[in-house]
């Protein structure tokens, strides 16, 4: 782990234009991107964007498609279908600095009869020398090329390669200094965001997976999470069933859960059985006050509604359509969220998850629920014992990691998995560095087997809603100036009044530990009508409505894959700490996409006992 703290005196904006993450990046998609693309003899202000599978995200992360097409975007295009010619239009290719790229925008744009007028070229991130060769071959392409721009960082860019393409050469070619100058440059550094305060501070704090493995496997309980590990979602798309308009059968519709639905902005972050009952509330509520939803709901005194019901009040009250489109949408969601934990048994699995990680169950226990519960999920069988190896590493070496596996009756494959994840594990007798370089050392205490402990003071609301990632933790001290220098020093220490002005000290690199955790209630499991300021309508309401007085950017970066549970407490932190927390990674991990990595991974690529760098 590395912590870098930088200021910007390069950027000519004051202090009073802060803006947070995203709108720096819609700001520059939308202004230095599309509103940039255009000539002086171009008749038609439409233009087309063209755009590949990540950058589609960057945007739609970013933009909504009213700001596109306010900006004269009047059709968005796949790269890679085949397009329609439209040679009195010019184009904007918004893509990776990819040869495949390449190849297919010199084939749209190059001969006597190109596919648009003129094309806008802008990369994700840096092109190489060999591709702008490449293009600049092309001699019918170079005067149609009305703009070549790369390096747009923005959030969610992937700044490095993902874990299950590198090896233990590749962290060490990366790590500190190129990935972390990169990282830095890429987030932070003056052209990378415009408007940047001419004296701000910033923190970069650096992590790789192993500083909690157990974040990615744990069965996380919010509405987001659950969401995603339960429902076989592609991405942020869902899909379900509706009424056929001609009346034949139901027909699958697909929707996006992102943040222009109001309804999963607030709740995402929340505990589902608070969402559960937040849903019936708002449901209850508007029945209450519609008659005509009252005459389809009928005269049961049960409040609940089915989700045919409540496709039939959208065909009833077409003016409504919209907001019980969505809230009957997100019934839907949570209803079956709630039946698949039922039929798995989730609530007692997650229970001993929990337990273990906080100390209150060990392997006595786990091996009388798999003796007992059979009919548990090959998966989540998995899970458990990939938990069981990160607090007990020890417990499957050799024989006695068969011993579990037969009793799990897990294939070989699983136990490939589970064999990663204890060599992800911290190591007590891992080698020390020598002085002056960078090297990961781990502390495990062997008298105390628990990854959490207790805080004082705050409340448990919500049944299983113990677990919080490690980075929590981390971000908190390191907002608060407490995070130790020992066991996460900075690679270049500022002064004394570091947390007051922008001055800076050269870099260091020292040895890493891994800090045991802290255990605590989550806040944000608070009933809704405490406004503690950790809800994510809370956050919204207080962080974002003035981000003048917001305190200097944190950024974290984790190497290996961040989780959902990682990105709620950055959420909650940008309002709990007032200073924005934005969190970058080499890819965002559900639980079945971070078991796939391990199980395809050799020992040696995960293997961090050995690493020196």
């Amino acid at each position: 782990m590395e912590t870098m703290s930088y200021s910007d005196s390069d950027s000519s904006s004051g202090a009073g234009d802060y803006k947070n993450f995203r709108q720096i990046s819609r700001e520059r998609l939308l202004y230095e991107m599309l509103r940039s693309a255009k000539t002086g003899d171009s008749k038609s202000t439409w233009k087309v964007l063209i755009m590949d599978k990540v950058t589609v995200k960057i945007m739609s992360n970013s933009c909504k498609m009213a700001d596109i097409t306010s900006e004269g975007v009047s059709l968005v295009e796949d790269i890679y279908r085949r397009r329609q010619p439209l040679p009195s239009l010019d184009a904007i290719y918004f893509m990776q600095p990819t040869k495949e790229n390449v190849i297919v925008f010199l084939s749209d744009m190059s001969g006597r009869t190109p596919l648009y007028k003129k094309a806008f070229v802008y990369f994700s991130s840096p092109i190489s020398r060999e591709l702008v060769a490449h293009i600049k071959k092309d001699s019918s392409v170079l005067p149609r090329i009305g703009a070549l721009r790369e390096e747009f960082p923005f959030v969610r860019y992937r700044a490095a390669k993902s874990l299950d393409s590198m090896t233990m050469t590749t962290f060490r070619d990366l790590i500190p200094t190129k990935l972390a100058a990169g990282i830095w440059n890429c987030l932070v550094k003056h052209k990378s965001i415009p408007n940047f305060p001419q004296k701000e501070t910033c923190e970069l704090l650096i992590l790789d997976r192993s500083i909690d493995q157990i974040a990615p496997v744990i069965h996380e309980w919010t509405y987001d999470a659950m969401c995603h590990d339960l429902l076989n979602m592609e991405g942020n798309k869902y899909v379900h069933e509706v009424p056929s308009k001609t009346g034949g059968a139901p027909e699958k519709k697909e929707v996006l859960l992102e943040e222009h639905d109001p309804i999963w902005l607030e709740l995402r972050h929340a505990h589902i059985a608070d969402a559960s009952e937040r849903l019936h509330e708002k449901m209850t509520n508007f029945v209450s006050k519609n008659k005509a939803a009252q005459l389809q709901h009928g005269s049961r005194d049960s409040g609940e509604l089915s989700t045919r019901e409540l496709q039939k009040m959208v065909q009833a009250l077409p003016q409504y359509s919209e907001q019980i489109d969505k809230l009957s949408l997100h019934v839907e969601i949570a209803g079956k969220i709630n039946r698949i934990i039922r039929e798995q048994g989730l609530r007692e699995l997650g229970q001993l998850e929990q337990d273990l990680v906080f100390g209150d169950a060990g392997m006595k226990d786990v091996i009388k629920f798999l003796t007992t519960n059979e009919e548990v999920s090959r998966e989540n069988k998995l899970r458990l014992l990939m938990i069981l190896a990160a607090i007990y590493p020890e417990k499957f070496e050799g024989e006695k990691g068969l011993n579990l596996m037969k009793l799990a009756k897990l294939p070989p494959d699983d136990m490939n998995a589970v064999n990663n994840m204890r060599l992800l594990a911290p190591s007590s007798d891992a080698k020390k560095s020598s002085a002056g370089a960078f090297s990961l050392k781990f502390d495990i205490h062997k008298k105390k087997r628990t990854a959490r402990k207790d805080r004082s003071g705050e409340q448990e609301t919500w049944q299983l809603s113990r677990f919080y990632p490690i980075i929590e933790e981390l971000v908190e001290k390191l907002g608060k100036g407490e995070l130790s220098k020992d066991d996460y020093p900075c690679m270049n220490d500022p002064s004394p009044t570091f947390h007051g002005t922008s001055q800076a000290a050269p870099i260091h690199e020292a040895p890493v530990a891994h800090s045991m955790r802290s255990r605590r209630t989550p806040t944000w499991a608070r009933p809704r009508g405490s406004d503690d300021g950790y809800s994510s309508d809370s956050v919204l309401r207080h962080a974002s409505s003035d981000f003048k007085k917001m305190g200097k950017r944190i950024f974290v970066f984790i190497i290996g894959g961040a989780t959902r549970s990682e990105l709620r407490v950055c959420h909650k932190l940008t309002g709990k700490l007032n200073r924005e927390v934005v969190l970058g990674s080499t890819s965002l991990d559900d639980p079945p996409q971070f078991i796939t990595k391990l199980k395809l991974l050799t020992a040696h690529e995960l293997s961090l006992e050995d690493l020196q760098i």
